[in-house]
């Protein structure tokens, strides 16, 4: 029966998915907010909704490890998207075609990550209300970073798509409601994803492995996966790429949400010290995404565009392995 929920959630969370994306795209072309800005608060907050109800239940459960586990390895993951999805749609180069407002978020999304390392290594035990600083310090930069970037891009017109894509002539209004009811079934799919997900592993003996890991990583990710790949087929890349970064913003400040459940140390002094190499690890992948938008704004076609996306997935694969082996641990 777990193999069949599993089944079921995961043709849910395409769907919902789907509709997400598509909804999203709309709200992006009649509201002022834009594909990059709809897709790295909005889309990237729905898609992430499984994340939230994981790292609650896991914190409910006095597992620290699994809830913030569980928001690093899907960050790692969420890039590991967007850089197989470039590969594969080579030909569309995302990165040229991006809004050079993205280096905002990639940059703040460096900067998160190099802040959770860091409390990792500091083992920071000061609390306010319960709620770790160093938590409390994500969601401050977090809530600062996205008003600051949404200031800057103010104004900014994104470059159109030359060709035309047939799209459903509805609403703003109903964009709306259908994307509520949309991310509605993506929380509730996409909790049930990662739950059966997590059980199969364990089932099939590939738990404690990292194809176990890579696949509770994937069940936990599969909306923003869905999400970017009917963004890229509406030729929305600001919305395809928002959606990847805003997730990963978004992912974070979950650490603090945790730690306003957790009972106890601060969550981030509580989790094992192996997600500092993953914190790292996004930190890099979010430099390198930064750098591939930096490059694109130009408007030249490199000599070998791929590379930056190549050396993400070389990048992730070995943050992985890394974690988990549990390098760090003994730090």
């Amino acid at each position: 029966m777990v193999f069949l929920f599993f089944f079921v959630a995961a043709v849910v969370t395409v769907i919902a998915a789907t509709k997400l994306s598509s909804y999203s795209d709309i709200i992006s072309e009649k509201s002022s907010l834009g594909g990059m800005m709809v897709g790295t608060l909005l889309l990237a907050g729905a898609t992430s909704l499984p994340e939230v109800t994981t790292s609650l239940t896991a914190v409910f459960l006095d597992n620290p490890d699994i809830a913030v586990g569980n928001v690093l390895g899907s960050n790692l993951f969420n890039i590991l998207i967007i850089a197989a999805f470039d590969i594969f749609y080579r030909r569309k180069q995302l990165f040229n075609r991006v809004s050079p407002g993205h280096t905002y978020t990639a940059g703040l999304g460096a900067v998160l990550a190099f802040v959770t390392g860091a409390a990792f290594l500091l083992q920071l035990s000061w609390s306010v209300f319960g709620v770790g600083v160093d938590a409390l310090m994500l969601l401050v930069l977090y809530a600062a970073g996205i008003v600051w970037a949404n200031r800057q891009n103010e104004g900014v017109i994104p470059d159109e798509e030359e060709e035309d894509v047939k799209k459903p002539d509805i609403s703003l209004r109903q964009a709306g409601t259908g994307f509520i009811i949309a991310a509605l079934f993506t929380l509730a799919a996409g909790t049930v994803l990662t739950t059966t997900g997590d059980r199969i592993a364990v089932i099939t003996g590939l738990g404690s492995s990292f194809i176990g890991s890579f696949l509770i990583a994937a069940s936990t990710s599969l909306p923003e996966a869905v999400s970017v790949y009917v963004a890229m087929k509406l030729k929305n890349y600001n919305l395809a790429l928002g959606s990847i970064l805003g997730s990963n913003l978004f992912n974070l400040t979950l650490l603090a949400l945790s730690d306003i459940f957790y009972r106890g140390e601060p969550i981030i002094s509580a989790a094992s010290r192996t997600n500092l190499v993953t914190s790292l690890g996004i930190t890099l992948l979010a430099a390198i995404v930064f750098y591939a938008v930096l490059r694109g704004s130009k408007r030249k076609t490199p000599a070998f565009y791929l590379w930056p996306s190549i050396t993400l997935v070389i990048v992730y694969f070995i943050a992985s392995y890394l974690t988990f082996i549990g390098l760090g641990s003994e730090w």
